[in-house]
């Protein structure tokens, strides 16, 4: 049977309803890190050792989310943007009672899980509400709102749980969460919001349990196994090997869970690894460059954690200044300023000379700058060449690339360091970002500038905007 279509909504969304969104995807990246600061404390509470806290409580959540993305996106797709959300809120809400009232640790595991499945929901579905429910002008306005909320989120995080744990005890990083949450169903409940007026769906083919199992599965293996010391080669192929399996079976299943033919769009491939690339060195830096400065140069939790915000605030800053950009100039023009600057972080980085905290901040800088340029156009270009039936899952998949990207470099940084002194795994690793960054911008620049704007790629018609006509996509 045919893909779910989904018509064009002839109210666009309000500035209240991209409050909600906004309220809602920063709470993922939030949690991802404002646990962190209290592993100590729930280690003592619990009577569990901080190394399995870290891999239960840290990691599961990367984890889940990562393999949950996909399937969230395409549940998207078939019932609803809306609905979706609404249910990962719903999710993310019940997670965060039960973390704050957890008094053992599989409840709180469970807790996490919950939070996790429900922010896997949460992100593709806002992102394919600004995707169908948005005119043309303020799409990547809004792809630079959500990218400076979830940067500013993960950049706060340690620093308001640290202060909350001290405060009022690890379970109130839990509760914290109820406060935006009910403030977004609040607005999205009240007069004046359009988020309830779903999209009609059209009846489709059995939701793809199978395809979404292998790339569960296969995900779930690689990633594990890319961050294990033991048995990581047999781990690393069976997860490979399912994977080779999914895109075997996706090829032939009536309405898979993702449609692989995006790929072969130019722009939503390029769109994609250009966000992968570049949060492959992020994120391998925010690994690295702690465990450099306070081993290395004696820091302190705090002066390292100021020198990363240079990082993460000047990405804040980019996203907001990225997204009017793109709306302006064209996604061309604002991923290829982005990457520009990126790559010249990475440059200074991998040339300069590491002698304190502070010389990596000027780096750090423009790296920030330059990631927080691109994204906004990134996942503009890539968004615009998927129909708006496929909105959901090319948000899921987008995402899974770009925290696959991230794994990829925190795990490349962790075989570095394992083997060479401090300075000298950051100098050969900060070659290896900059190189990362560099094809970055090569994508940027051979693709992205010479993609055709029409939406849908290749062969596929004019996409309809939210007001009901047909129009060409961003422009790229």
């Amino acid at each position: 049977m045919n893909a779910p279509v989904i018509a064009a909504v002839s109210t666009p969304l309000s500035r209240r309803d991209m409050l909600v969104l906004a309220c809602s995807v920063g709470l993922v990246p939030l949690n991802s890190t404002m646990i962190a600061v209290a592993i100590p404390a729930i280690g003592r509470d619990l009577a569990a050792e901080p190394s399995a806290l870290i891999q239960w409580l840290v990691s599961s959540y990367l984890l889940i989310n990562i393999i949950a993305l996909s399937p969230a996106g395409k549940m998207g797709d078939r019932w609803g943007h809306a609905r979706v959300l609404a249910l990962g809120q719903g999710l993310f809400a019940i997670g965060s009672v039960l973390g704050f009232l957890a008094s053992a640790l599989p409840l709180l595991v469970a807790a996490r899980v919950l939070m996790a499945v429900g922010g896997a929901m949460i992100v593709p579905a806002a992102m394919a509400l600004a995707r169908v429910r948005l005119p043309e002008d303020q799409r990547v306005r809004a792809f630079g709102m959500f990218g400076a909320v979830m940067g500013l989120s993960a950049a706060i995080g340690p620093l308001a749980g640290g202060e909350i744990a001290a405060r009022f005890g690890w379970p109130a990083l839990f509760l914290v969460n109820i406060v935006p949450l009910t403030i977004a169903a609040a607005l999205s409940l009240g007069r004046g919001s359009t988020l309830a007026q779903a999209p009609a769906l059209r009846a489709s083919s059995r939701f793809d349990l199978m395809g979404s199992a292998l790339l569960g599965a296969g995900l779930g293996l690689t990633v594990t196994g890319a961050r294990s010391a033991v048995w990581w080669l047999p781990t690393v192929a069976a997860g490979v090997g399912l994977l080779l399996g999914f895109a075997w079976w996706e090829r032939r299943a009536a309405d898979p869970v993702v449609n692989l033919a995006l790929f072969k769009r130019r722009a939503f491939a390029a769109g994609s690894l250009i966000i992968g690339l570049q949060n492959f060195a992020m994120y391998a830096l925010l690994f690295e460059l702690p465990v450099v400065f306070s081993t290395v140069f004696g820091a302190s939790s705090a002066q390292s954690g100021r020198a990363l915000i240079a990082l993460t605030m000047a990405m804040v800053i980019g996203s907001v200044v990225g997204g009017s950009a793109a709306g302006k100039f064209g996604t061309r023009r604002a991923a290829l300023a982005g990457t520009m600057v990126a790559f010249s972080g990475g440059l200074l980085m991998a040339l300069g000379t590491l002698n304190s905290v502070n010389d990596a901040v000027p780096a750090l800088m423009a790296l920030g700058l330059g990631l927080g340029l691109t994204t906004p156009a990134a996942n503009a270009a890539l968004m615009a060449v998927a129909q708006p039936n496929e909105s959901g899952m090319a948000s899921g998949v987008s995402s899974t690339v770009r925290y696959l990207g991230g794994i990829a470099g925190v795990a490349t940084v962790s075989a570095m360091v394992a083997n060479e002194s401090l300075l000298a795994a950051h100098q050969h690793s900060a070659i290896l970002f900059a190189m990362a960054l560099a094809m970055a911008l090569a994508l940027a620049w051979l693709i992205l500038g010479h993609t055709p704007a029409a939406v849908g790629g290749a062969g596929s018609g004019p996409a309809a905007t939210p007001g009901g006509s047909t129009t060409d996509a961003t422009r790229i």
